[in-house]
């Protein structure tokens, strides 16, 4: 099983968080990850992969122009319906407290629904999510006054999340 992770990061939050992420989803037997950043990933490999997780800061509630540019590729794929039902997930990381999170998720989930793509969040059965995560992704803050890119929490909810994708493309394609 094939899962693709492209972020863009611009302090090495988002790519702490990516790589958390990956971790998690390479937890899982059969699990072949790819991470890349926007500059290094390729929208052709998109096809041959089972699950796609992609993820930014958010800037002002929304997606970073790096993964937007990389996002607004894709078209030739909507056209053709080349990741329709795929899975998806998506991750941000933000530096303040009520800086627009689960709007920059939302942001992040709308072109993987115009794919045809099953969404994967993270529910709130575990336990860091019920109360410092985000139902519609991994989405965390990391606070511009400290000097640890990714809190332990964030950790969690990244790798979390990296399971959880690939634990059900696994069901799926099998």
């Amino acid at each position: 099983m094939n899962i693709y992770i492209v972020f863009d990061s611009e302090g090495g939050h988002t790519r702490a968080l990516a790589e958390s992420i990956a971790a998690g989803a390479a937890s899982v037997h059969g699990a072949t990850v790819h991470l890349h950043s926007t500059e290094e990933a390729d929208i052709y490999k998109l096809v041959e992969m089972d699950a796609i997780i992609w993820g930014c800061p958010g800037h002002f509630g929304s997606i970073s122009s790096g993964l937007k540019q990389w996002i607004d590729k894709l078209g030739y794929l909507w056209a053709e319906g080349k990741l329709v039902d795929k899975v998806g997930a998506v991750f941000c990381t933000i530096a303040t407290e009520h800086g627009g999170l689960e709007s920059t998720l939302i942001h992040l989930l709308t072109p993987m629904l115009h794919q045809g793509m099953i969404i994967t969040g993270l529910p709130g059965n575990f336990a860091d999510n019920a109360l410092y995560g985000s139902y519609y992704g991994v989405g965390v803050t990391c606070p511009v006054d400290s000097d640890d890119l990714l809190s332990e929490q964030g950790m969690a909810l990244g790798k979390a999340l990296g399971e959880r994708v690939a634990r059900i493309t696994n069901r799926l394609i099998t």
